[in-house]
């Protein structure tokens, strides 16, 4: 009996889960040292200068945005597994490097280290390899999830970490996690391809596509500048946001991770019923424009500079909805459209302008904030976005229930 498409199988749903927790792993010792590497700068030589303490925190954006393209090259050529454990060992060498620091030039070549570790396309091309197309979208939301939960952890556990080993204490275990994600990676992950174009590529003599099918494909540059826009608005937001908490919603700072944790569960639970409402129904290009949209409006309306606990965290809810179903979507798609021997090549490009999002967003943002203040910070967002919604509204293939798809195929003109 084939596989229900409504279903993941036994292979799909290990697959899925054990890819989410190398991601996991490895994004909670990048997020463990954002709430406190700011204060503890200051006691080093170099931490006087925010605009190099800055640097030094996005440094792993800035060489993740380098080797995405290449790593994600060599998991088309030399096998996903190979890739991510070697980059999981780089993000781990860096680690150990700068739980020996003793200045902020040396955090920050520590941090170069880990972001050379850029595993984040073989990861995604792995999960693409190991899903059908009726699944990956589901597979995707479980990175997602995975990333936001552990950025919700990673706000509550720092402080109390920072508190018992230190800075260097944390760089250690974001190094053994890094080493924990290799173990997963070898002994947990399932080896070979097992999706369906996958399959049906190795059965076939097709002449191989041609690196500019992956770079220059119309729609695939519509979803690279989404994943940028997206990851620059994050950022933007939170140069703003958390100020925003403790000046106009009275909110300490140490009790900023409980709005985070209640909203982030929130926005999780409310995501999944979009996902799989659009996956089911054919109408995933409703949900992907209804959320730019949303995120245009918590924009419009952050610009109008609201104040208030409950304003605040509601804005923060509809953000964070719309951010996890862009989030799962935009890899989803991007490993729909790209040819399947390109595919980690792709999800490369993908990744790329999503760490140079990453690094502008939070550039720009910070540049904004400090010469107009955070409205005009939401009101550059807000544009941004809108030009988003124009190039979104432009993307013509998108996925439809498999019942409805004329031989089985994942996407179709139109939507």
């Amino acid at each position: 009996m084939p596989p229900s498409p409504e279903r993941m199988t036994a292979r799909e749903l290990r697959a899925s889960a054990s890819l989410a927790s190398i991601f996991a792993l490895r994004m909670l010792g990048l997020f463990l040292i954002l709430p406190v590497f700011v204060v503890h700068a200051r006691g080093m030589p170099g931490g006087s200068d925010a605009a190099l303490v800055g640097l030094a925190l996005g440094m792993y954006a800035l060489t993740q945005a380098v080797l995405h393209l290449p790593l994600g090259i060599a998991s088309d050529r030399f096998g996903r597994k190979p890739v991510i454990v070697a980059g999981l060992l780089m993000f781990a060498a860096g680690s150990f490097y700068a739980a020996g620091a003793q200045t902020v030039m040396d955090v920050m070549f520590g941090r170069a280290l880990q972001g050379s570790g850029a595993i984040s396309a073989a990861v995604t091309a792995a999960i693409a390899d190991q899903t059908r197309d009726s699944q990956r979208t589901k597979a995707m939301a479980m990175v997602g999830g995975s990333i936001g939960l552990t950025f919700a952890l990673a706000m509550v556990a720092a402080p109390v970490l920072y508190a018992h080993v230190g800075l260097s204490g944390i760089f250690d275990l974001t190094g053994v996690l890094a080493l924990a994600g290799v173990l997963v990676a070898l002994f947990v992950v399932p080896s070979g391809p097992a999706s369906a174009d996958a399959a049906a590529h190795a059965r076939t003599d097709a002449p191989r596509p041609r690196l500019r099918d992956a770079l220059f494909e119309p729609d695939l540059l519509r979803l690279n500048f989404g994943i940028a826009a997206l990851h620059a608005v994050q950022m933007a937001t939170f140069t703003v946001l958390p100020g925003w908490l403790v000046d106009r919603a009275g909110l300490p700072l140490d009790d900023h991770w409980k709005v985070y944790l209640a909203v982030l569960l929130a926005s999780f639970v409310a995501m999944l019923p979009a996902i799989v409402w659009g996956e089911r129904r054919g109408r995933m290009r409703t949900v992907f424009l209804g959320s730019v949209g949303v995120l245009l409006a918590v924009a419009l309306a952050l610009a109008a500079s609201p104040s208030g606990l409950v304003p605040l965290s509601l804005l923060l809810l509809g953000f964070f909805v719309a951010f996890n179903v862009l989030e799962a979507s935009l890899p989803s798609l991007v490993s729909r459209l790209a040819p399947p021997e390109l595919k980690g090549t792709a999800l490369g490009v993908y990744n790329t302008t999503q760490a140079i999002g990453l690094f502008a967003g939070g550039a720009v943002g910070g540049l904004l904030l400090s010469r107009w203040g955070g409205e005009a910070v939401f009101g550059a967002s807000a544009a941004l976005l809108l030009l988003w919604f124009g190039i979104a509204a432009r993307h013509r293939r998108w996925p439809v229930p498999r019942s409805a798809a004329a031989g089985g195929a994942a996407v179709s003109v139109g939507g």
